[in-house]
């Protein structure tokens, strides 16, 4: 305990503000059981006494479990996801000494419904706060709601629905990564007039808010500047993995000219593998996201930049922002901004390196 909280004793506080021992520990704990007269009563009496309590120790004494929860899309080993969740891993064991446990609970991003199954689900195991993958608008407004009504926390990672106030938000300002994947994308192609976007979809539905919002400041920023430019579409579709090759042999024996290309989700390897197998070399192509793939086409030269954004340290903080807030009572930041990485072959190894040091 702290000097200043060894000066200063709950007990000197009860006597100041004329109230009980118990009524000044559940002020400074937020619990309930106190007349509104009484809080205010104590709470001058900090303020007067500018005291701190040494929320660490308190903690560590009260043995009390949390149980926190995420809920993301589903996943496969080595793609988007694994990350964030490697990132929630490490906090888990660094604030192991709060008696903090993880579950996880994940939803078909394509499939309507899915996010609100997989998060009830989840409220089965009585959870103190939750991390989230928001799906569209719409359905994570429901949930959220219920969460509010329960007055359990959440925090929103990747993507971010503002209107819903969450504690906190960790990703990417997606449409402002958008407009500067555009600003690099005009400076690469220079006079040239077309380039395509490839999507993953299914049913018409894009996995994630974040691909509609990157491409939302993508176009923004080409209409403004490139208003010339003709941008094509191909979608690729997500639960039809084997019809890429062919969607993608259709669209360059109509387009066999087009040299420019870029996809607002993390499997741009999908493209890349595809141009190495075909070994074409003239085509440029912008894409997202660490993957081992994306970097493996990095290196070969069929990616040629990757726009990154920490997913690991994303969830990471997510789960010390849940410790923060409900263990040691501590203010948080609510809209937190990930660097927008630009990566290309001349320094993904110090990127990589960088990385690797900063998550031993």
């Amino acid at each position: 305990m702290d000097k200043q909280a060894e000066r200063i004793r709950i007990k000197d506080i009860a006597h100041l503000a004329g109230v009980s021992v118990g009524t000044v520990d559940r002020v400074l704990h937020g619990r309930s059981g106190v007349s509104e007269a009484s809080r205010k009563k104590v709470e001058n009496i900090l303020k007067q006494l500018d005291y701190q309590p040494n929320m660490y120790a308190s903690a560590l004494a009260s043995n009390k479990k949390y149980v926190f929860a995420c809920l993301l899309p589903q996943h496969t080993a080595g793609e988007y996801w694994t990350y964030v969740e490697n990132g929630m891993k490490r906090a888990i064991k660094a604030f192991s000494d709060f008696n903090i446990s993880l579950v996880s609970g994940y939803y078909d991003q394509y499939m309507p419904g899915d996010f609100r199954r997989a998060g009830e689900k989840l409220l089965e195991e009585a959870p103190d706060g939750l991390v989230i993958s928001p799906t569209i608008e719409s359905e994570t407004t429901g949930f959220a709601g219920e969460l509010q009504a329960r007055s359990i926390p959440y925090i929103f990672i990747d993507s971010n629905i503002p209107s819903l106030k969450p504690l906190a938000f960790y990703g990417q300002h997606a449409k402002q990564s958008g407009y500067f994947a555009a600003r690099i994308m005009k400076m690469l192609m220079q006079d040239q007039t077309e380039l395509v976007i490839f999507r993953q979809i299914n049913e018409g539905r894009l996995g994630s808010n974040q691909q509609l919002h990157r491409e939302e400041g993508f176009c923004s920023y080409m209409k403004e500047h490139h208003p010339n430019l003709t941008m094509l579409e191909l979608n690729l579709y997500a639960k039809r993995p084997g019809e890429d090759e062919t969607l993608l042999n259709d669209f360059f024996w109509e387009h066999p000219e087009l040299s420019y290309g870029i996809t607002f989700n993390s499997k741009a390897y999908i493209i890349g593998e595809y141009m190495e197998k075909q070994h074409r070399k003239n085509f440029h192509l912008m894409g997202y996201d660490l993957l081992e793939r994306n970097v493996n086409c990095l290196r070969k030269g069929s990616i040629d930049f990757i726009i990154a954004q920490q997913p690991s340290l994303q969830g990471y903080n997510s789960i010390a922002s849940l410790c923060d807030h409900l263990i040691l009572k501590k203010t948080i930041k609510e809209c937190n901004y990930m660097p927008i990485n630009f990566l290309s072959i001349e320094n993904i190894d110090f990127y990589l390196d960088m990385h690797r040091n900063n998550h031993n």
